[in-house]
């Protein structure tokens, strides 16, 4: 979709920088940051010391990593805490339970406390940001915890202009043991921490997992796992193809009424159901059914298959039940391959001890069951997929290029906790293909700063990388928290990129609310989609989206959203099991897991730009009509030359047309987008929706609207 175009670039507003023109509300904003992939490499760092700044001069070290070149330096003070030995006691048993403070003036970390232990060991990184380098003094103190108070062991003093710095490729730098001492600057006859101290950038080894000063001092321990910047990567998912086709000598409970058998299939939370099979009273029923269910590897759960007999309405009576591994089913790639032989199973009646020995006579049932890995596991919404690779590994496409992605900042969001007088803690989720990845949270501020870097593998142009600003609610919260806000989402497309151009623009947070659209912020990013295959890429353009078996043996539409619906909740779960975990909500907000939910306008905006495909044929007709009708005498006469010219010279006809068609192209070539792709609000009829469509649209289900509101809704429809 094509945005908004600002009249010219101008610089991105800083201290002291020029300020941005007036804009469109909800339109791009294009920047010219001082990224390395487009301007000379600097050195005049701010926040660094003087004397580091001229080391990093001489060394090379104020350029950052060259796979950071889409984001802005940030320098950091890094104190990586290894372990300490042979500590003093400091209680009257003899023992210790010691723990490191890391101060630098207002800013402050500690470890956890390590239990009655003279020679503790932590492994932890501490990170100081350069913005808040308070003073040029850094104090690592060992201190021992106490009911009464924590009494100091002894502690370490770094002058920051001492400290060395370190980047990338750089190997990382070797922990020291320092000797102790008192604040009088006595050295302690007894006890050493081992530490690192240097200054580096984000592009640093140790960045993901170190403990930020300013959200280590605002959120309690529990909650700063919370904040660390994490990759994600989704399960690989397959369709599960199950046909009951039929049973054998079923064994009814009560032989005084007739017999009403049907299959109950589950595989974790999916039940699917079969019609009765044949008339009541037959023991060998048929049915004859085929459903699908998404699995996850690795294969854990099984497929529970249960006959069961209809007693009455909704009360059924197992008859059997057999409990097939995933395993036994056979794998297929492709449609080329060996049909899929159907097999018997032996049904244990349900009171049945199930290590019991197998009986002489059982019931039996037949299935056919296969694994289908040649399609590709639809997990969010068709409009915007990021990956249209089947499960099987022998059949995806080989690689085209790479993309890059930069988040930088963000500006102007909505104060999410202003009843709690803060502002808002931010994050943001960028997912592509089956690779998520979330930033680090920048706590009580509406304009945060990441300045991250994340890089992707692509294997179709047509795909859509989302990017998603939330709020982080688990901060400084005792019992967990709510669940983390949404702020806004931002989507773009890669087949509207120029390969190997640089795209930083500030895209508009749009949201929409019952009240109507909203703008809830800005995202600042730095896209750059580099392609390495030029031939497979164009060779993309001639073949069909999904893979071949969604073509050969399409899968219904009710039955894609329904298996597209349990994809996203296998998803789900299983992220929200990583630690530290992605939030279920998260994920469904990336899926857009109610995707599904009626909305009128969105109807209205494809029916709109349905009609927009055809207005050139229209425009066609029209334009004829007018020739045939002489509405313009001398464009009729100049026709009808030109066509008696192509009677008298038919060779012309072919080169008249390319011709036709090269002018048409060079006179469009101006109006071509210069920019990304994102939400055209016009285009979607957010911006002009009826007050009564957007309470539809956020209407629950079934609906809590009254009766005479839904026959007038079902009439305007």
């Amino acid at each position: 979709m094509k945005g908004a175009m600002p009249p010219r670039p101008y610089m991105m507003p800083g201290p002291g920088g020029p300020m941005p023109p007036p804009q469109q509300q909800f339109g791009l904003v294009e920047t010219r940051p001082p990224l390395a992939a487009v301007l000379r490499p600097r050195f005049n760092i701010p926040g660094l010391h003087p004397s580091a700044a001229a080391a990093a001069a001489a060394t090379g070290a104020g350029k950052i990593a060259s796979t950071y070149d889409l984001v802005e330096p940030m320098r950091f003070l890094y104190v990586h805490v290894v372990k300490a030995r042979d500590l003093p006691a400091t209680s009257p048993t003899g023992g210790i339970d010691p723990f490191v403070e890391v101060k630098l003036g207002n800013f402050k970390g500690t470890t956890p406390v390590v239990g009655a232990n003279h020679n503790p060991a932590w492994q932890q990184v501490f990170a100081f940001s350069a913005t808040h380098l308070q003073s040029h003094l850094l104090e690592v103190a060992v201190k021992a915890k106490d009911l009464a108070g924590d009494d100091l062991v002894g502690f370490v003093a770094f002058d920051l202009a001492e400290v060395p710095v370190r980047v990338p490729p750089d190997s990382p730098l070797a922990p020291q043991w320092y000797r102790l001492q008192t604040r009088r600057g006595e050295k302690l006859p007894r006890g050493e921490v081992m530490l690192s101290v240097w200054l580096g950038t984000q592009a640093d080894e140790a960045f993901p997992d170190a403990w930020h000063s300013d959200a280590h001092a605002a959120a309690g321990p529990a909650a700063v796992a919370s904040t660390r910047a994490k990759v994600y990567f989704s399960p690989k998912l397959v369709y599960l193809r199950v046909a009951a086709i039929g049973a054998q000598d079923l064994v009814p409970h009560d032989t005084s009424r007739p017999m009403t058998a049907c299959v109950k299939l589950q595989l974790a939370g999916q039940v699917r159901r079969t019609r009765p099979g044949g008339p009541p009273g037959t023991p060998n029923p048929i049915w004859n059914e085929e459903f699908m269910f998404v699995a996850s590897e690795p294969f854990d759960e099984p497929l529970v298959v249960t006959v069961e007999d209809r007693v009455a309405a909704g009360r059924d009576e197992p008859l059997g039940r057999i409990i097939l591994p995933l395993q036994a089913a056979m794998p297929r790639h492709d449609h080329f391959g060996k049909p899929v032989e159907p097999r018997w199973y032996s049904l244990a009646r349900p009171m049945d001890d199930p290590d019991k020995k197998e009986a002489k006579f059982a019931s039996k049932i037949q299935l056919r069951m296969s694994l289908d890995f040649g399609y590709h596991v639809l997990d969010e919404s068709t409009y915007y997929s990021s990956d249209l690779q089947p499960s099987s590994k022998p059949a995806r496409k080989p690689s085209i290029g790479m993309l890059e992605v930069g988040i930088l900042g963000a500006r102007n969001l909505i104060p999410m906790k202003a009843k709690d007088g803060r502002t808002t803690d931010a994050y943001c989720v960028a997912k592509y293909g089956p690779k998520w990845v979330r930033t680090r949270t920048i706590l009580d501020t509406l304009n945060p700063q990441w300045n991250e870097q994340y890089t992707w593998e692509v294997f179709d142009p047509c795909t859509v990388i989302t990017v998603v600003v939330f709020d982080n609610a688990q901060i400084g919260s005792k019992n967990g928290g709510g669940p983390d806000q949404r702020i806004g989402k931002v989507r773009i497309r890669l087949s509207t990129l120029e390969t190997d151009r640089v795209y930083t623009h500030f895209y508009p947070l749009l949201v929409l609310h019952p009240s109507g659209l909203k703008k809830t912020g800005e995202l600042h990013l730095a896209v750059r989609f580099t392609c390495t295959a030029w031939v497979n890429m164009m060779a993309m353009y001639g073949r069909p989206l999904l893979p071949k078996m969604h073509y050969t043996q399409p899968i219904s539409v009710m039955q894609l959203d329904y298996l597209r619906h349990q994809a996203m909740q296998i998803v789900a779960a299983r992220l929200s099991r990583a630690e530290p975990p992605l939030r279920r909500e998260v994920v469904e907000y990336m899926l857009d897991v109610d995707s599904h939910m009626f909305s009128l306008r969105r109807s209205k905006a494809n029916f709109y730009r349905i009609t927009t495909l055809f207005c050139g044929f229209a425009a066609m007709v029209k334009w004829y009509d007018g020739i045939r009708s002489w509405r313009n005498p001398i464009t009729t006469m100049l026709v009808h030359m030109l066509f008696l010219i192509l009677i008298c010279y038919p060779e012309l006809i072919l080169p008249t047309i390319f011709l036709y068609m090269f002018m048409i192209g060079l006179w469009n070539y101006r109006y071509r987008p210069r920019h990304p792709s994102h939400m055209d609000t016009k285009l979607s009829h957010a911006e002009m929706t009826h007050p009564d469509e957007l309470d539809e649209e956020f209407d629950t289900f079934p609906t809590s609207r009254p009766a005479d509101i839904v026959r007038m809704r079902y009439d305007r429809l």
